[in-house]
């Protein structure tokens, strides 16, 4: 019995899916290759801007989930070109340490291959 991979449209979609309902630590779970690479614009405090295999990125969003109270948050996308698709996130949070509310606007883009992610490439301003 073989199984089918997914497409970057599929992956695409699945991900938008779950991010627009909030799910972001299950689209990483059920997308993500266990060797994923994920870079940042800018470092978290005291972290490297890039993080590399499941485990560690899972513990960045473990890190981003306890620090920011997120108020409101859209998922704008997919846009696939080949093997590559981008989406963008707009959110109101408030980063808890300093009781300080701010807007993010990122896009962020993710690498497929084989049916999973394993290159994503956040942009936003610092």
């Amino acid at each position: 019995m073989t199984t089918q991979t997914m497409t970057t449209q599929e992956v695409a979609d699945g991900l938008v899916k779950l991010c627009s309902q909030g799910k972001f630590e299950e689209a990483t779970k059920t997308f993500y290759s266990q060797d994923i690479v994920s870079v940042e614009a800018g470092a978290p405090p005291g972290q490297s801007r890039e993080s590399k295999g499941l485990p560690a990125v899972i513990a960045k969003g473990e890190w981003w989930t306890s620090n920011h109270e997120v108020h409101s948050a859209t998922v704008e996308g997919p846009l696939v070109a080949g093997s590559h698709f981008a989406v963008v996130f707009k959110l109101d949070v408030t980063f808890k340490p300093q009781a300080k509310r701010f807007h993010l606007e990122e896009v962020a883009v993710y690498k497929v291959a084989d049916g999973q992610i394993v290159y994503e490439e956040f942009f936003y301003n610092m």
